[in-house]
């Protein structure tokens, strides 16, 4: 049976090839999401281990957090860019749930992210979820809490305004853009917690700031950043 299904396997993958999500290659039998060569090329950024990193020097005089950290470098054209198109724009959720178990374990290296005892996805604001069909930074989380063994909390962080898209908007607009568009439900199940808190993409930091401003009315609260990427 074995055998059977080996070839069978073969042959969809010969008929509809399994495709890299980020060269669109195809895969190899054992190869998942990304082809051992783009991995081989993804830009690290090993800012998992560098304190100062410039994604922490980001948030300085902005918000006290106690870890910041983003994965790879983003940059247009590039494998990472064509990562998170499938991941945000396609359909492919699994895209972030393979970065999130990557991340996992650099993030597990340093002691600071390995002590956080939640983790918290940046919310999608609910029309937006239902016309995506789900949020991406919740399906990164996914990864993570696989390999962490952190439970996720997706419920009580909310968007509850609904905003135009980031991307072509200046620094400050962004800032303004994201004014009091989260809410905190229940501030009780959070307190003293280590929370780290998730997202795709680390640009101005305007949308984490958001974030990090409403968790921090709870008291006791500490607060780590993982992403996927980082701009440029």
């Amino acid at each position: 049976m074995n055998l059977r299904h080996t070839y069978f396997a073969d042959f969809v993958a010969l008929v509809f090839p399994e495709l890299c999500q980020a060269c669109t290659k195809s895969l190899y039998r054992n190869e998942e999401v990304i082809c051992t060569d783009c991995l081989y090329k993804l830009p690290f950024t090993n800012f998992h281990l560098q304190a100062d990193n410039v994604a922490a020097q980001s948030f300085w005089g902005r918000v006290p957090l106690e870890a910041v950290s983003a994965m790879l470098y983003f940059s247009k054209g590039s494998r990472v860019q064509n990562l998170l198109h499938q991941l945000k724009y396609k359909n492919r959720p699994e895209v972030g749930i393979y970065l999130g178990k990557m991340a996992a374990k650099r993030l597990l290296e340093n002691p600071v992210f390995a002590s956080a005892n939640m983790i918290i996805p940046v919310p999608l604001h609910p029309q937006k979820q239902l016309k995506r069909g789900y949020n991406q930074s919740l399906c990164f989380a996914e990864g993570l809490a696989q390999k962490m063994l952190v439970p996720i909390e997706n419920q009580n962080l909310l968007k509850i305004t609904s905003t135009e898209s980031q991307t072509k908007k200046s620094r400050i607009s962004r800032y303004e853009n994201m004014k009091e568009v989260f809410w905190l439900k229940n501030p009780d199940p959070l307190t003293g917690k280590h929370i780290l808190l998730v997202d795709d993409i680390l640009t101005t930091g305007a949308t984490l700031e958001a974030c990090c401003n409403v968790l921090r009315q709870v008291p006791g609260v500490k607060i780590s950043i993982a992403t996927i990427a980082v701009a440029d």
